[in-house]
């Protein structure tokens, strides 16, 4: 089997993967920018801020080792509850963000998509948000789907709306209304169900955050706070997933 070597560390030691079993659709709760702020003395922005630095890294290691979908998430349906100030700031860092990598992440054939309700954020972010889309549209790369405004349930229950919807108009029969039509009006259509699932920081919960499509992820830990991840965590993540045994409810074959 293919193998494809990388340098795990300025020596010689390597981190093997399997070229041929690289999980497609990757998806990263970004978590722990405030405590390793909190670590620092630092304010709590500072960390969200060098987590935002640490995406753009691993955004372009993923597509070096051959993930073709990475869905991170940037800012949930429930984070509006957070103190005014800090879902300002966090608003700012997401339009700052964008405006300063969109053209390097272009130039690096990335593909750029958000998921979540849209409609909900200040119409300079949506303008900003349709940007970025429009000029990576045509990019054949690495697909970054950004969940902005994204809940799980939220997303469900919109999708139940929408098959509510049709079938009240007569288009849609409540038989035609199977687990691949759920999910061909998911957000994450495209790429449906996710093969591996990353969540630093020592959480151990999925947070509102893709329900659907985690149903046969691989779950990996680290307790690493999301300004502290590099490349080589992510590489330490799949080479994980490749030696996990994925059964899918069934058993392994003799």
């Amino acid at each position: 089997m293919l193998k494809t070597l990388f340098k795990r560390k300025p020596s010689s030691e390597t981190i093997s993967l399997e070229a041929q079993n690289i999980p497609r659709h990757v998806a990263i709760i970004m978590d722990g920018n405030g405590r390793w702020a909190k670590q620092r003395g630092l304010p709590r922005f500072m960390g969200h801020r060098a987590g935002a630095d640490v995406l753009k890294q691993i955004v372009l290691g993923a597509d070096e080792i051959g993930i073709k979908a990475l869905t991170v998430y940037g800012f949930s349906t429930e984070n509006w509850k957070r103190p005014e100030q800090e879902v300002s700031l966090l608003m700012e860092l997401i339009k700052e963000y964008l405006q300063k990598n969109i053209s390097h992440m272009h130039e690096h054939n990335v593909r750029i998509r958000f998921i979540g309700y849209i409609q909900g954020l200040s119409q300079e972010l949506q303008d900003i948000i349709a940007d970025a889309e429009s000029l990576t549209k045509n990019n054949t790369g690495l697909t970054l789907q950004l969940a902005i405004n994204y809940g799980g349930r939220d997303e469900i229950v919109r999708t139940m709306r929408i098959m509510a919807q049709s079938v009240v108009d007569g288009t849609l029969t409540i038989d035609d209304i199977t687990e691949d039509y759920v999910t061909s009006h998911l957000f994450t259509k495209e790429f449906g169900d996710v093969d591996l699932l990353i969540r630093p920081s020592r959480d151990y919960r999925i947070s509102n955050f893709l329900l659907w499509q985690l149903a046969y992820a691989e779950f990996w830990f680290t307790d690493l706070h999301w300004p502290d991840f590099t490349k080589e965590t992510l590489l330490e993540a799949v080479a994980a997933y490749q030696h996990r045994e994925r059964r899918f409810g069934g058993l392994q074959e003799e």
